[in-house]
């Protein structure tokens, strides 16, 4: 129901988008690749799930665990490139809004988007060669519900000691790069509301932001605790909940999140579904 559900949310945000001429603003252009992302994103890891549920099997090749693997680092890298850019778009909407067609344009944006996949493809080409590498002569039987690194590594006979020194430091640096984007951004934010006179204002701004913040939270939240926690401090059950949030829950609650509390996303659907109607009783009276 939740995968369903998340392939339904991000298809009908991206068809909003599209369509609707209110919605073709940069950050509805950035917020449409960002349901792209999430629709393959849930779409590497639940699928292979269903199937094995319903045919009682539980086992992947090691061919299909590498490029379940390099998708999951690819897409997951994306995405937290993504996020920490789109505070950008926010602080310049905000803090420098005559400059906002300048500073946010087509070519900003597609910028933005390439810039967001090479890192995550970076961090796929990079790790995954080399975490697959690894001799497994313990026992094949991960435990996870998908090939994410750590657990793939604990079947390694070979000393990973160094690998995994080097993985979590690049972990933290992806995290940390664009979530200091996102914290130096909403401190320029907040500085800039806090100066407002207008309180209709203020209100304007604080909604404008709320949602991203939300998301920002959620994901990242997740992402650290699996990335940046020692091992002492892991424990499987946990580490698969935590997993669970931000690589099945996280995609299905972003463009609920974004269409809930917009204006403009909910007034598009009303839109759409009032000429759906429209159209539905037109053809019933041709008929």
């Amino acid at each position: 129901i939740i995968f369903f559900t998340a392939l339904m949310a991000n298809g009908v945000m991206i068809f909003l988008i599209r369509t609707d001429s209110r919605l073709h603003t940069p950050m509805y252009f950035l917020l449409s690749h960002l349901s792209f992302i999430d629709m393959m994103y849930i779409s590497t890891i639940v699928p292979k799930m269903l199937v094995d549920y319903l045919l009682g099997q539980r086992t992947i090749s090691f061919m299909g665990c590498t490029a379940q693997h390099f998708l999951y680092l690819t897409l997951v890298g994306a995405e937290f490139f993504l996020l920490g850019l789109m505070a950008y778009d926010r602080y310049v909407a905000i803090c420098n809004p005559l400059r906002y067609p300048v500073l946010m344009s087509r070519q900003v944006c597609w910028m933005i988007i390439a810039g967001s996949w090479f890192g995550g493809s970076l961090d796929g080409f990079l790790l995954t060669p080399i975490t697959m590498s690894f001799p497994f002569c313990n026992s094949r039987e991960i435990n996870h519900f998908f090939c994410e690194a750590p657990a793939v590594l604990k079947l390694a006979c070979a000393d990973t000691a160094l690998y995994e020194t080097v993985m979590y430091v690049c972990c933290v640096l992806m995290l940390l790069i664009p979530f200091s984007v996102v914290i130096s951004s909403y401190a320029r934010i907040l500085t800039t509301v806090h100066h407002m006179s207008s309180v209709e204002g203020r209100k304007k701004a604080f909604a404008t932001c709320s949602s991203h913040i939300t998301v920002v939270t959620l994901f990242y939240g997740a992402a650290m605790y699996t990335y940046m926690l020692p091992h002492s401090y892991h424990r499987p059950a946990q580490d698969k909940v935590f997993s669970v949030f931000y690589t099945i829950l996280t995609p299905m609650l972003n463009p609920l999140i974004y269409s809930l509390r917009n204006k403009d996303v909910t007034g598009a659907l009303k839109k759409a579904l009032a000429r759906f109607k429209g159209t539905q009783r037109v053809a019933g009276e041709v008929f």
